[in-house]
């Protein structure tokens, strides 16, 4: 979808760093060569494009990685969780629960599935979904909990676990607990578990600013709910032979280069933690600046390296900075995510009365500057040198206290 002018700076033309990545994992020529084979292997009348092998050997390999029964690919991401959401068949009055400070992606699909949305706030340090507001807003109309690893902070899926199967519907039984681990694919959650292994259902994309991408597009969903699986393969593939679906299919090009990215998943996601670990210590004195949670063992991956202003620079103040990062030093940066709510007028539309101040709070203080572990160790550096400095330039008009 294209950039929300309203999440970057005033003017971005002639930034040296650009607001956000445009890839996120990277390719080597291990990739090049899988396509290479794929491509000439295809370029045949009696072979094809079909995808059948691949694909399978894709979500063989991706189920395995992550510990789960099934793996299930798909076009997109987005898709990936319609169709997820689709299996629950839900009613007008069937409500899912989600974090309000998110990507517009997984809303916008409750409600394009016909349930009712419910917002619940963040928590204050990882701005993942807080477990003690999703109990304040569950009732028994609750069908679904929505998790949002957020930014690559890989969110504890237990207490949203027990949650449910405290709070069964009167019909369907414990809400099911997705997954949105778009920005998280390779992390671990605090059980030590891969993300994706535990949950009902869990979400990931390779769309091209991604932890792992296939060539700018593609999804898959982990399960270990037969059912889910089998009806996820039919309703992608034009319903098999009995039931609806579409063509929702990844290709054989990106299943074979997905292959190769699943592999250096780790490697890539390691130079990222170092990466931000170290942006991290460089800023730690910024007295201006709330930094990151620094984790370990995959369970941040940093998608994202969030900086929150104060609560006094808080909206006016924060987009202060993110002009000055730009047009004094050439760094771009991004909002990433404001609430749902405010910036998407269907969401808006479709959860009318609901609020959640702590999201509005938390998304006016929040920016994110241009992270990737492929930028240069100088231009790292400058990079951190213009946080430091444009915040000080900031706080001498804009003072805290």
């Amino acid at each position: 979808m294209p950039t929300n002018p309203n999440t970057v700076p005033q003017h971005t033309e002639g930034l040296r760093w650009p607001v956000e990545p445009a890839q996120g994992g990277w390719y080597t020529d291990a990739e090049h060569q899988a396509l290479l084979k794929v491509w000439t292997e295809s370029d045949d009348w009696r072979t094809g494009w079909k995808q059948s092998a691949y694909c399978g050997a894709f979500e063989d390999a991706f189920a395995a990685h992550t510990g789960v029964e099934h793996a299930v690919s798909f076009n997109s991401g987005g898709t990936a969780m319609e169709m997820v959401l689709r299996h629950l068949q839900l009613a007008p009055e069937d409500e899912v629960i989600s974090c309000a400070l998110n990507f517009v992606g997984p809303h916008i699909a409750v409600i394009g599935q016909g349930g009712r949305l419910v917002l619940a706030e963040p928590d204050p340090a990882t701005l993942n979904l807080d477990p003690a507001d999703t109990e304040r807003v569950m009732s028994q109309h609750t069908r679904a909990i929505l998790i949002t690893h957020w930014n690559g902070a890989v969110a504890d899926l237990r207490p949203f676990l027990d949650l449910a199967a405290a709070h069964p519907h009167p019909v369907h039984g414990p809400p099911v607990v997705i997954v949105d681990a778009a920005r998280a694919c390779g992390g671990r959650t605090p059980s030590g578990a891969r993300v994706g292994a535990e949950g009902w259902a869990t979400v990931f994309s390779f769309e091209s600013k991604k932890l792992m991408t296939t060539l700018g597009q593609g999804g898959m969903v982990t399960t270990s709910d037969p059912e889910l699986a089998e009806r996820l393969r039919w309703l992608r593939a034009y319903g098999g032979r009995d039931h609806w679906g579409t063509n929702q299919m990844l290709s054989k090009a990106q299943a074979a280069v997905g292959l190769v990215q699943l592999s250096r998943l780790d490697e890539m996601n390691s130079a990222r933690v170092l990466r931000a670990h170290s942006r991290t210590r460089a800023l730690a004195d910024i007295e201006e600046l709330t930094l990151p949670p620094t984790l370990d063992n995959g369970q941040h991956l940093y998608y994202r390296h969030n900086l929150l202003v104060p609560e006094k620079w808080a909206g006016a103040g924060r987009h202060e900075l993110m002009n000055h990062l730009a047009n004094r030093y050439g760094v771009g940066s991004i909002i990433s995510d404001p609430v749902t709510y405010l910036s998407h007028g269907l969401i808006r539309e479709h959860t009318q009365g609901q609020h959640c101040p702590r999201a509005e709070q938390l998304a006016a203080r929040l920016l994110c500057p241009i992270l990737h572990p492929r930028i240069s160790p100088g231009d790292e550096a400058a990079i951190c040198h213009a946080i430091r400095q444009a915040a000080a330039d900031l706080a001498r008009t804009r003072p805290t206290d």
